[in-house]
């Protein structure tokens, strides 16, 4: 890692705009292996590019004020939320763009059509995330370190000056707070 990325994402957080720039650049690598990952595991890989993505999810990011990411998770987990929110955001367009919401006709060939993802089902996880977050916010943010950035229990433990274990078990507290709230909202329809 970068020694520097600690002092450009404290410079971010004055609203430095060139410390942002840098901070993605220099991040960039990673923070796409992320976006073709959270394409991939959506589903939405046919219809929104990995670059698209990424650079959606930076002007989202750098059009907020106030943000501060004291150190890399904390900025790869907030990369990570605004991609799952982009990608729920284009799910939810193509499911109405399907039920009319903007009248084009054009010929999909099947598989396409039945690899898109879900909105429903995004945005039913993206909720329970969300509640989560309100609920125990480290929670949340191992969530988004684990599952969405891909890292290992002992990178999440280092990142967050605790043991493997803690993070294990904190990963798995998380678990059981979605499979309920996820089965809630099922049983809820």
């Amino acid at each position: 890692m970068d020694p520097k990325i600690p002092s450009w994402t404290a410079a971010t957080a004055d609203g430095n705009d060139a410390a942002a720039g840098t901070l993605f650049a220099t991040l960039y690598a990673e923070l796409h292996r992320l976006a073709k990952r959270e394409l991939a595991r959506s589903g939405a890989a046919n219809s929104l590019g990995v670059t698209t993505l990424l650079h959606e999810a930076y002007l989202d990011i750098s059009r907020r004020d106030g943000l501060a990411f004291p150190d890399r998770g904390r900025f790869m987990a907030y990369a990570a939320r605004a991609m799952r929110g982009l990608i729920i955001e284009h799910a939810r367009n193509g499911q109405a763009q399907k039920r009319g919401g903007r009248f084009e006709i054009t010929s999909l060939s099947a598989d396409v059509v039945e690899t898109q993802p879900d909105a429903r089902e995004l945005s039913q996880i993206s909720d329970a995330l969300d509640d989560l977050a309100r609920l125990d916010p480290w929670l949340a943010q191992v969530v988004d370190l684990k599952f969405f950035c891909g890292f290992t229990f002992a990178e999440i433990a280092a990142m967050r000056g605790v043991s493997e274990r803690t993070a294990q078990r904190d990963w798995e507290k998380a678990r059981i707070h979605l499979h309920r709230s996820l089965r809630s909202q099922v049983l809820s329809e």
